[in-house]
This record gives structure tokens, sequence and C-alpha cells, in this order.
């Protein structure tokens, strides 16, 4: 046992400073909270977030440029109130077409 500690310590003597090194290198590398895995990962969710914000500009461009047609025409009003809310004239009939199949559930004829 003696000789494996005399051993172990010779050892350490002669390569504290790589031990350092690379013990220093796994803290940094791997272990500590601003390590390159986590460098990695938040540069990764920083591109996502880049397009996120990408796609939601494009949406406030598109949705920007509702409101500027919906200001300027009365009639684009009608459009999207008949599309999007299904509302109607007096003397309009409305048909919504579905591809769910009914079921015993959702069938409103069965009644």
């Amino acid at each position: 046992m003696s000789r494996f500690k005399s051993a172990l310590w010779n050892f350490i003597g002669h390569n504290k400073y790589w031990l350092v090194i690379i013990i220093g290198l796994l803290i940094v590398g791997v272990l500590d909270e601003n390590s390159f895995i986590k460098r990695i990962q938040y540069s990764m969710q920083k591109n996502e977030l880049k397009e996120q914000i990408e796609e939601f500009d494009k949406e406030h461009q598109r949705n920007k440029a509702q409101l500027h047609e919906l200001r300027r025409d009365p009639a684009t009003i009608r459009k999207i109130a008949r599309e999007r809310y299904f509302m109607k004239t007096d003397d309009e009939d409305i048909f919504v077409l579905s591809d769910e199949i009914p079921t015993e559930e959702n069938n409103e004829t069965t009644e």
C-alpha cells in the first residue's frame, strides 16, 4: 500500500502541471455553468429565436398591409367577414363544406 502511495505521489509530483491543465479544461469545457457545451446550446437557441423574430416580422408586415387595406376599402371588411366569420346578407345562404367524417358525437342530423 505504501508503495502505491509513493508511486502515486511521484506521478502527481512529476505531472502536476498537466493534471491542473486537464482538470481546468474539464471544468471549463464540461462542468461549468459557462461551459463550451452551454455556449453551443445558447448559440443554437439564439439562432432559433432569430428565425422566430423574422417570422413574426413577416406576419406583422402582412397584418399591417391588411389593416391598411381595411381602412382604405370597405368592401374588404365585407370580404373578411364572410370568409372568416361566415357572415352573410339577408338574401344569401352559406354552405360550409368540411372534410370531416361525421360520427355519433358530432353528427347534427341524427336527432
